[in-house]
């Protein structure tokens, strides 16, 4: 995706005095480093900064002893246009969600545009015209994953194989549109497969007019990449069902705030139990009737780690990391050669944690005093979160 004009990614930034660095990656989520070094809007080096060539740095932040992390990736929205949603009729919704750290986004089904077309060509036209409309712009600088089509029954193989020269790499949520049959969604998913185009699937009780239940069985028969909100969006399956889907096969396995909290935690350990953290990414699957969630990615990091017991440094790899590798996007790790996609954050004041991990075991949410995406510093002090004890700052380099 191409930046906005007014913000250019070009030349070095350093961000330094880094007190906890969060890699994103399970294998190993606290780097022993103090310093980045980013070079047109992607890392170059990690490490010691009296180890790192940090003499030719045109813009420096000072992390001031807090925590930095990979931009917050939520893996299940459903944008429309711009910044602006009319499930809610509100506007900024995108930049609200930057303020609690979210710096990319995947869209699951543009289907609260108002008329959205269930014609293949109209379908087809609105998912290439939502691929490009994103891409040409980013709200509040936000990458926006979008261009994701419901698919309708009487599709060919043509029809993804013409999606995919447009450019168009997502599918809607299968089981929002007329294809509810696990058969049929099969043979589309596998088209979409071909084509380099990933699926998410519904799954749980209907969520907006026109879907309807989508159980394990139809789940499992599709085989889609990645098993939507698994907690339900809202109303989740079965705990019998949940374990099956989790057990019977290898796909991604989506937990969404704006689902039930206990399948959420089920789903959780039980991916733990299989030896398989790395399935678990994190979604609000918002704007929806609950409305708009900015902090709602940083809530599940929280309460995954609080009532499930996790380390929080793990719990914000599923938000990072484990989104990345499994949507297959550039970001969401600190390692060289990634997007120079950052939050930065400290315990929030007052919080009992001594520090800002023990914080979100005991539940609270951190302060953000910085996102930074491409290298390009977005916000300062979130305007959503707790505050910070410490903040960020950009300082004069040198």
């Amino acid at each position: 995706m191409a930046a906005p004009a007014q913000a250019s990614t070009a030349g070095t930034l350093v961000i330094r005095n880094i007190g906890l660095l969060l890699s994103g990656d399970l294998a190993n989520p606290i780097l022993d480093a103090d310093c980045i070094v980013c070079v047109d809007g992607r890392i170059r080096a990690v490490g010691r900064e009296r180890d790192l060539d940090t003499d030719r740095a045109d813009r420096v932040v000072d992390a001031q002893g807090t925590t930095v992390a990979p931009g917050l990736i939520d893996s299940h929205v459903h944008p429309v246009l711009g910044d602006w949603t009319p499930r809610q009729s509100q506007f900024n919704w995108i930049d609200s969600f930057l303020n609690g750290g979210v710096t990319t986004m995947v869209s699951a089904g543009e289907v609260h545009t108002p008329g959205r077309p269930k014609d293949i060509p109209g379908l087809k036209a609105m998912a290439i015209f939502a691929q490009r409309s994103f891409l040409n712009a980013r709200p509040a600088g936000v990458k926006v994953h979008a261009g994701a089509p419901v698919i309708e029954q009487g599709m060919t193989e043509q029809d993804f194989k013409d999606l995919a020269d447009a450019g168009v790499k997502l599918l809607g949520e299968v089981g929002l549109g007329g294809v509810k049959q696990g058969e049929e969604a099969r043979q589309m998913v596998a088209w979409a497969r071909k084509y380099g185009i990933q699926s998410t699937i519904h799954t749980g009780g209907p969520s907006i007019p026109g879907s309807g239940l989508i159980d394990a069985d139809v789940v499992l028969e599709a085989d889609a990449d990645i098993i939507g909100h698994i907690n339900g969006g809202h109303t989740a399956l079965p705990q019998d069902q949940v374990r099956c889907l989790c057990e019977s096969c290898s796909r991604g396995i989506e937990i969404v705030h704006n689902g039930n909290e206990k399948m959420a935690l089920f789903a959780m350990r039980t991916a733990f139990e299989l030896g398989a953290p790395e399935r678990v990414i994190l979604g609000t699957d918002s704007p929806a009737g609950s409305g708009v969630q900015p902090l709602g990615i940083l809530r599940m990091v929280s309460m995954l780690s609080s009532l499930g017991d996790v380390p929080a440094e793990v719990a914000f790899c599923f938000a990072t990391g484990n989104t990345a590798r499994m949507r297959d996007l550039d970001c969401g790790l600190i390692e060289p050669g990634r997007a120079a996609d950052f939050v930065i954050m400290d315990r929030a004041q007052h919080t009992a944690g001594k520090d800002i991990l023990d914080s979100v075991r005991l539940g609270d949410l951190p302060g953000i005093s910085m996102t930074i995406i491409d290298g390009v510093v977005r916000t300062g002090r979130s305007r959503n979160t707790p505050p910070a004890e410490r903040l960020a700052e950009v300082v004069a380099p040198g």
